[in-house]
């Protein structure tokens, strides 16, 4: 069998959303474009079009590391057209990388407005440049958290949405990090402010005792972000003192909990052509949770999905794009 190559294009886009946000990240942006093999402009149906979100940690480019172990995106997409397994699709790796590690791509005060940066400024430059037809949003973790947000909030824009092991059922995925999390900011006199200072210094980022607290800080500056403080963008669900919870700041975060908003956009959610949930049977951060509770409220609602648990974990499980992005293709083409 002939394997079929697309191609990848990298467009370096200025964002006026993002000039100026306050943690002065830059503000322009890779935009990561795959091509489908024979992509042409003249074809008439236009292709399907899916915005990828990347995990915590991640940005677009990410989605594009070399694997001996497997594939990235661009070696996957082209096996799965070969294959014919999929048709040809265009893919946007967006780049929404933050200071503090990663996204929920939602408008923050403490970040960015990075959801009106996709809806307003990368989705219509996309389609301006590229022979489009219907949107799908796609992502895990963080990615499959904003996939959701993305694609709930906006079925004017994404006619399918994607979550792949997404954040949700806050008090199972966060709690059992807020006392690693109040360690680490004790440990930096009581200043989760120098923490993240002293992280960004550190010539080794990943070691796995800093993931706690930057999670629980970036977590909070999207959900609890504090507009008015100079020294902390945001509000902590507990006191680092004491280790009380701040059940007024806990409840903000909860307002963003995608298993308590949901109900709130059945209309939207009975407008898009696909809903894909998964989850691994084993996620270390308990997300399987999460999307049970979807999968069950979206069966009460009646709002037609694709549902699956894996008998895997929350790492490594790239393997489910094989499942996910064909299903985009036979559903939106």
């Amino acid at each position: 069998m002939k394997r079929l190559k697309g191609k990848v294009v990298t467009h370096s886009h200025k964002s006026t959303i993002l000039k100026s946000n306050p943690l002065k990240d830059p503000y322009v942006r890779e935009i990561i474009i795959y091509l489908p093999p024979g992509y042409s402009e003249s074809y008439s149906k236009g292709y399907v079009t899916v915005f990828g979100l990347a995990g915590f940690g991640g940005n677009g480019k990410t989605l594009l590391n070399s694997d001996p172990l497997g594939e990235n995106i661009e070696t996957r997409m082209n096996r799965l057209i070969s294959e014919g397994k999929s048709g040809p699709m265009i893919l946007v790796l967006v780049d929404c990388f933050t200071k503090f590690g990663g996204n929920q791509y939602i408008n923050s005060s403490a970040t960015g407005r990075y959801e009106d940066y996709i809806i307003n400024e990368i989705v219509p430059f996309v389609d301006k440049t590229y022979n489009t037809s219907y949107h799908a949003v796609w992502g895990k973790s963080s990615g499959g958290y904003g996939a959701l947000m993305l694609g709930m909030r906006h079925p004017e824009i994404f006619k399918g949405l994607v979550d792949h092991s997404g954040d949700a059922a806050f008090d199972y995925c966060y709690l059992p990090d807020f006392p690693k999390a109040l360690d680490a900011f004790r440990a930096a006199d009581n200043s989760p402010k120098k923490w993240l200072e002293k992280f960004w210094k550190k010539p080794n980022r990943h070691q796995k005792s800093d993931g706690p607290p930057l999670n629980i800080f970036a977590m909070a500056a999207h959900y609890s972000p504090n507009s008015k403080s100079e020294d902390m963008v945001v509000d902590l669900p507990f006191d680092i003192e004491t280790g009380e919870m701040s059940e007024k700041v806990w409840n903000r975060w909860l307002a963003c909990d995608p298993v308590r908003m949901i109900e709130k956009y059945r209309s939207n959610l009975k407008k898009l052509k696909l809903i894909f949930i998964d989850c691994g049977t084993r996620d270390e951060f308990n997300l399987q949770w999460g999307a049970r509770i979807l999968h069950s409220k979206l069966k009460k609602m009646n709002i037609k999905h694709y549902y699956e648990e894996f008998d895997d974990g929350h790492m490594n499980i790239n393997y489910r794009y094989d499942i996910s992005l064909p299903k985009v293709y036979s559903v939106l083409s």
